[in-house]
């Protein structure tokens, strides 16, 4: 009877210490989730919302600007190659290669070092012309209406549920430093032009556009 107590004791021990590891890893796993997350949103519609006029961003009231759009052409591809997006994390700029011409040169704002832009080799997979994001916590909460010329990016080791993208950026002018959640923040201008410039196409008349096989998303290296 002893040893039979002896070996329910080790085995509720054993069980005990599985737990205990399964709740640091459940733990860890939420923290790098929480971390991880950049600027997501829940609205895809594309449409500016009217009655949003007041923006929270680390500890700061901020007015919703109202925005005159004035759509660009879109010029075709060059003959020697494709368009796509370069991000240089050290220097904080943002490149728009229209095959060997260079179509924008901006300076941008990527990530802070706790809530990194990450690198590699990405295709956008949604444009939205305006959204809200929120999130962050403390100092650092956020709550931005109306963030306009959203190009959210995605590849096979960041899913889109990340919210990693480029988008203009209202709340600050710190463009050349790193400022924000993991995004790539640009001035609104350029933002506009870099909008209208990548694919997947925009329809007429719409605020939002999926990628698809017909309507592929523009390419973007991020690196140092």
């Amino acid at each position: 009877m002893r040893r039979l107590k002896g070996k329910g004791l080790f085995l509720l021990l054993a069980l005990t210490l599985v737990a205990l590891g399964a709740s640091v890893v459940l733990g860890s796993a939420r923290k790098a989730v929480r971390v991880s997350m950049a600027c997501t949103t829940g609205n895809f519609s594309g449409q500016f919302e009217n009655d949003l006029k007041v923006a929270y961003f680390e500890g700061q009231e901020l007015g919703v600007p109202g925005f005159s759009e004035q759509r660009p052409p879109v010029l075709g591809v060059s003959a020697d190659g494709e368009r796509y997006i370069e991000v240089d994390l050290s220097e904080q700029k943002l490149r728009a290669w229209d095959g060997g011409n260079l179509f924008l040169e901006t300076p941008v704002s990527s990530g802070l070092p706790w809530w990194p832009t990450p690198q590699g080799e990405f295709r956008i997979w949604v444009k939205l012309r305006y959204t809200r994001m929120q999130g962050g916590e403390g100092r650092y909460y956020y709550n931005l209406p109306n963030v306009p010329f959203v190009m959210y990016f995605q590849n096979d080791r960041v899913p889109s549920w990340r919210g990693y993208g480029l988008h203009g950026a209202y709340w600050h002018n710190a463009f050349g430093t790193p400022r924000s959640h993991g995004c790539v923040n640009l001035p609104i201008p350029e933002a506009e032009k870099l909008y209208y410039w990548v694919t997947p196409t925009l329809p007429e008349g719409k605020g939002s556009t999926y990628a698809s096989d017909e309507n592929p998303g523009t390419r973007i290296i991020i690196h140092e």
